[in-house]
């Protein structure tokens, strides 16, 4: 043991370079693996181009890519860099940009070196699942740390336009609203919401057609989801979170409301602790909360969604001012063997197919991490120094 840990104390693991390189490799080797048959990105490619023709932006086109278009009016105008030219080009700048965005999140972040390098480690793989189906989930968690950070420097002006760019493509990003309490200039934040939601909503419009045209493909994207929220009760490869998980397992119907709102009340009691703000630790916390519920708490929740929360619990367990135990370690090394392994070759195949994608145990390991965490942000005092730097 006392080898390892000299092993991996050698400066190469903890010298950003390295980090870069690594995720840089990581677009490369998608881009090698999926170059033929990118579908997510032939549908990003398609609703720019169907944008650009004034055509519905989630109407199906088999003949191109299965399944629909489910983002925002927006998406279409910011994918016109990777869909105007080649295809190959186009999906190896996508895989590139995503990457890019999200690793200059981590590094712009307030987090300690410590930190960013455990970040940086132990979500490579599960940057590689996002990567592989080449989705916006991957800025969803960009969007959710800038939004924190810039809050945290007191820029909150330019903190609502990350929320706002996040909600006007996928909705999740509205959760960056649950550090309003943490904001010092309110009234700041609430302007900037106003501001750049007037901005994204109409900023298509002179370059797809005018106001008519797109305000009826915010309804249409409207139906979309209702649709889509529909169907995925019933996929294997949706609604991997914890409402999926206990109506697999139980085999019971029910409304998901009955977990949505106990949820909720979990996740709000440690708002309560109003004395415990000034601690960065607990508001570390938070935004590891966050970054859990909005996956564990919802029905489009898929595999590729999973580097949200991953990096939470990266958070949730450096940000601790206490000496982490021995189950705490087993809870990582648990999240990462089944949450972030199984969808691999390197997964047993039996297992994956026979009990991980039927019952949705991806979000097993991910609801105890949450759950331990709310515990730990009622009971817990966040007042001592991190004793990690």
């Amino acid at each position: 043991m006392r080898k390892l840990q000299a092993f991996f104390a050698k400066p190469f693991f903890h010298d950003y370079r390295t980090l870069f390189g690594l995720w840089m490799l990581l677009p490369i080797i998608m881009w090698l693996a999926k170059m033929n048959r990118a579908n997510n990105y032939l549908i990003y490619r398609g609703s720019f181009w169907n944008a650009v023709r004034g055509w519905n932006l989630y109407l199906p086109n088999p003949a191109e890519y299965a399944d629909t278009h489910h983002y925002g009016p927006l998406f279409s105008l910011l994918f016109a860099p990777f869909g105007i030219g080649p295809k190959w080009l186009g999906l190896l700048l996508w895989g590139i940009a995503l990457t890019v965005f999200l690793y200059w999140a981590i590094r712009k972040s307030q987090f300690t070196k410590y930190q960013q390098i455990f970040i940086l480690w132990f979500c490579a793989h599960e940057m590689l699942t996002a990567l592989f189906m080449q989705q916006f989930n991957i800025a969803i968690a960009a969007t959710i740390l800038l939004a924190y950070y810039l809050i945290e420097k007191e820029k909150d002006f330019w903190a609502a336009f990350f929320i706002m760019l996040g909600t006007f493509v996928k909705l999740y990003s509205i959760v960056g609203l649950a550090f309003f309490f943490f904001s010092k200039h309110k009234g700041k934040l609430i302007g900037g919401l106003v501001f750049w939601a007037v901005v994204m909503f109409v900023l298509p419009m002179p370059f797809f057609h005018g106001w008519d045209y797109i305000v009826e493909q915010y309804y249409n994207w409207y139906v979309s989801l209702a649709e889509k929220n529909t169907l995925n009760a019933g996929s294997i490869m949706q609604n991997i979170s914890l409402l999926g998980m206990v109506h697999r397992v139980t085999g019971w119907e029910f409304n998901n409301l009955w977990l949505i709102i106990p949820g909720l009340v979990l996740f709000g009691i440690p708002y309560l602790r109003i004395s415990q703000y000034k601690h960065v630790a607990f508001r570390q916390t938070l935004l590891a909360a966050v970054m859990m519920f909005i996956i564990l708490f919802s029905t489009g929740s898929e595999s590729s969604g999973y580097i949200t929360p991953f990096i939470g619990i990266v958070i949730w367990y450096t940000a601790a001012p206490w000496q982490r135990t021995g189950w705490d370690v087993f809870l990582l090394v648990f999240v990462f063997i089944l949450s972030s392994m199984s969808p691999s070759d390197l997964f047993p195949a039996y297992l994956r197919k026979e009990f991980v994608q039927p019952y949705a145990l991806k979000a097993l390991p991910v609801t105890i991490i949450w759950l331990k965490l709310c515990y730990e942000m009622v009971t817990k005092d966040y007042s001592t120094i991190n004793i990690k730097q």
